[in-house]
């Protein structure tokens, strides 16, 4: 093993016996669900910043399930906006390794290519877990397993320019082929699969997040972190 692998792992087993609330029961566990484009990486990504080094962000995205055997030809047909298209085992495995305080090892998914990639990523286990996508709180056995979930509205309109600045720009994708996936696949899907997910969350913002709702939201994961 290279001096560098060798610094990276110290680095980790560092970070985790530092971590505080390594002592807690369990990782206290928020689930942020929303349509494609509703700002849920977004928000993730300012608790992360407000609450500092106790938070771990993990994206659903990460848990597309691997088409490298399917022709290539055909995997641009198939709907990544069906929950089916996720690996739930291991969105639970993972989960489960986090909550017993151990590394998890996390996929990394090509979206140019609908594949996975054989590298991974070491996410070690932190007090505060962050789980985001578009249907983290849809599933009885992930849903158990949260603390918290959160739910964005967001108007289908905003979620389509979003998603045509995202996917043009990161995943290689045309204009012309985002509006039609959303038209036929996402929308349809949004309707059957993620909307339905406000009436388990804990709380749903109908509104454009903000700085108030980052403090708020903030407040809320370190009361929880309190009462563990």
């Amino acid at each position: 093993m290279s001096g560098a692998s060798n610094r990276k792992r110290r680095e980790i087993a560092r970070q985790e016996k530092s971590a505080p609330g390594l002592q807690r029961r369990s990782p206290v566990v928020i689930a942020i669900a929303g349509g494609s484009g509703s700002g849920k990486t977004w928000l993730a990504e300012q608790l992360r910043a407000a609450l500092g080094r106790i938070v771990l962000r993990i994206s659903l995205d990460s848990f597309y399930r691997d088409r490298s055997r399917v022709p290539e030809l055909s995997r641009s047909r198939i709907n990544f906006d069906h929950p089916r298209a996720i690996d739930w085992a291991a969105v639970e495995q993972t989960l489960v390794t986090l909550s017993k305080w151990r590394r998890a090892q996390i996929p990394t998914y090509d979206f140019k290519t609908h594949s996975r990639l054989l590298k991974t990523h070491t996410a070690p286990p932190r007090p505060v877990i962050l789980l985001e996508g578009l249907w983290p709180l849809r599933r009885k056995s992930i849903r158990r397993l949260v603390s918290f979930g959160v739910f964005l509205h967001c108007p289908a309109r905003v979620r389509l320019e979003r998603r045509l600045a995202r996917d043009q720009v990161d995943r290689g994708r045309t204009g012309a082929s985002v509006r039609q996936q959303f038209r036929d696949t996402v929308e349809p899907m949004h309707r059957r699969f993620v909307e339905s997910q406000a009436k388990v969350a804990d709380l749903v913002l109908r509104k454009a997040c903000g700085a108030v709702e980052v403090t708020r939201l903030a407040r809320e994961i370190r009361r929880l972190l309190d009462k563990c």
